[in-house]
């Protein structure tokens, strides 16, 4: 078996995938807010107190915090359609637990398997690296990484005008039809990618993370219940330190490791991260403030007196304006690079919330508000998988974006949190109803403020626009460039048998000269293959495939200026890949 040099174009996708994996997104987006409308009757609906009805709401973020790394790095190794479709298939039996029950032990069960839906978001991304033609990839993940905002920010009149008019278990029948259709489309639309990491499953790692996440997550979202400063709250925060420190050594020496914490350690993923949590934060605060501004009755003399539908109509722009913004990121960042447009994005959103520091006194404020903050938010959340896609390899896309993820539902449960403890620390009560203060909403839009200003120091770290591989392009001339330049920057061939027919499916590992991966893929059927380079140097090309000997053999990369040929017909040692 060999590997002989060859330009054959990467597998593409018909013109429906995106939109197909864009309603996934935005699907599973809508659990986030789908009982926005209805939280201040839920300890009525399920008969109980306060503190545990705020459990239906805590536990679906919990799960989606857990699953979201997890169902990313089972992509890369098993098939990102085929995990989708799990998530989406879990979401949807959530959905129905919870439409049929009243009773809050079940009714949270329910939630907790709606949760696990947010992998679709990481594993969207994944499948549109894979197989979309570069010139159409950019814009594709600005509209994925977006549907969390677009399906949030749609959900909530929807939401609302069900919820004003039906029984409320009629949002959860909502979500397992829209659930059920996005299955449906996602088999008759999305091909399985070909694209798998080595390795197995790290189930301990797996434990480890999911121990640490919800020790850290629980007491963000009770803190507020049970006291910042009570024995269990600080208790649990340190219990989550000392298990992600155990985990995170444990993961440096793993030998496939769940989560690949020197690639995380990277400055474009580092610092692409630790901006996430700052967007993450300044998206739930407007979700948060302004439905609460909206209803207030006009009698508080600064509430504005809408309905609950109104309300969620005046929000929304801020989920579609977010969705019209992505093919205006995709030009942007053609032409100035994701990181430009992350910087640009964050400064846009510091504007609408400093604008609306002064413009809360009108219901047409709130649309300006709603729709200046969907365009910052839009192209930040959309340079966010440009980022991290540009800086890892494509068998750790799924991964690498579920972590991002990830980092981003940190930023809204703390956003949750620290808001939810202004708005009730500067709150009036008014015969035994705590109504929030003007105050408390311009504090809110401060901390959002300092929150994206912090964000835009970590963007600020990120590797120059020109070291970082450019992921988009803005005609198709420049998308052959690119192809071009993507040819000198790794190794691409075919895998030919002993006869000389191609060998479709075989394994092509790239391993540097630290014995470590650099990268993985499966051979087409026309026997092509394509593996991009992280850096100039020494290379074994490793080669495995059913009825063949495991082949290897020495590759050097010597830059953008020479194209290498690789044949693993030539001596070489055996290996298994």
């Amino acid at each position: 078996m060999r590997l002989t040099p060859t330009d054959q174009p990467a597998r593409t996708a018909s013109g429906a995938v995106v939109p197909v994996l864009a309603f996934a997104g935005i699907v599973v987006a809508v659990m986030q807010t789908l009982l926005v409308p209805v939280i201040k009757d839920l300890p009525q609906l399920l008969d109980t107190a306060p503190s545990n009805a705020t459990w239906v709401l805590t536990s679906t973020l919990l799960s989606g915090a857990v699953a979201t790394p997890i169902m990313g790095r089972l992509g890369d190794l098993y098939g990102k359609r085929r995990m989708l479709i799990a998530s989406l298939s879990v979401m949807v039996i959530g959905a129905l637990v919870s439409a049929l029950t009243s009773d809050l032990l079940l009714m949270i069960v329910g939630r907790t398997l709606q949760g696990f839906a947010m992998g679709a978001i990481p594993l969207g991304i994944g499948l549109m690296r894979d197989m979309l033609p570069r010139e159409k990839l950019g814009s594709a993940m600005a509209l994925m990484s977006s549907s969390i905002g677009v399906g949030g920010g749609l959900a909530l009149p929807l939401a609302a005008l069900i919820a004003q008019h039906a029984d409320w278990h009629a949002l959860f029948y909502g979500a397992a039809g829209l659930g059920a259709l996005s299955i449906v489309l996602t088999l008759l639309v999305v091909p399985e990618s070909t694209m798998r990491a080595e390795g197995t499953f790290d189930l301990l790692g797996a434990l480890g993370l999911s121990t640490g996440l919800v020790l850290f997550l629980l007491p963000i979202t009770k803190g507020s219940d049970w006291g910042w400063t009570s024995g269990t709250t600080l208790g649990l925060f340190a219990a989550s330190a000392v298990v992600l420190l155990l985990w995170g050594v444990y993961e440096l020496r793993a030998s496939a490791p769940l989560v690949d914490l020197r690639t995380t350690a990277r400055p474009a993923v580092l610092f692409t991260n630790l901006a996430s949590i700052m967007v993450g934060v300044s998206f739930y605060v407007v979700s948060l403030v302004l439905p609460q501004l909206l209803q207030l009755p006009k009698a508080t003399g600064y509430g504005l007196g809408q309905s609950m539908v109104v309300a969620g109509l005046l929000v929304a722009p801020l989920g579609l304006t977010m969705m019209f913004t992505a093919p205006v990121y995709a030009r942007l960042s053609a032409k100035y690079g994701p990181k430009s447009t992350l910087i640009l994005g964050m400064l846009i959103i510091a504007i609408g919330y400093g604008a609306g520091l002064g413009l809360m006194s009108a219901a047409w404020q709130s649309l300006v508000i709603a729709v200046v903050l969907g365009a910052g938010i839009g192209l930040a959340y959309s340079s966010l998988p440009a980022l991290i896609v540009g800086a890892v390899p494509a068998s750790e896309t799924g991964a690498a974006n579920g972590l991002n993820t990830l980092m981003r539902s940190i930023g809204t449960s703390v956003s949750s949190a620290v808001i939810g403890m202004v708005l009730a620390n500067t709150a009036n009560t008014v015969n035994g109803v705590e109504i929030p203060t003007m105050h408390g909403f311009r504090v809110s839009f401060l901390i959002a403020t300092g929150a994206v200003g912090i964000g835009l120091l970590m963007a600020l770290f990120l590797p120059r626009p020109d070291r970082a591989p450019r992921l988009n392009a803005s005609s198709e001339e420049d998308a052959n460039l690119e192809r071009a330049e993507a040819v000198l920057r790794g190794f691409r061939g075919r895998v030919l048998g002993a006869d000389g027919v191609p060998v479709a499916r075989a394994k092509v590992t790239l391993i540097d000269r630290r014995g470590r991966q650099a990268g993985a893929t499966l051979s087409e059927e026309d026997g092509s293959y394509a593996l991009a380079v992280p850096a100039e140097g020494a290379y074994v090309l490793a080669a495995k495939a059913s009825g063949h000997a495991p082949l290897a053999s020495s590759a050097t990369h010597a830059g953008d200026d020479s194209a290498v040929d690789v044949d693993l017909s030539l001596p070489g040692e055996a290996v298994t890949a």
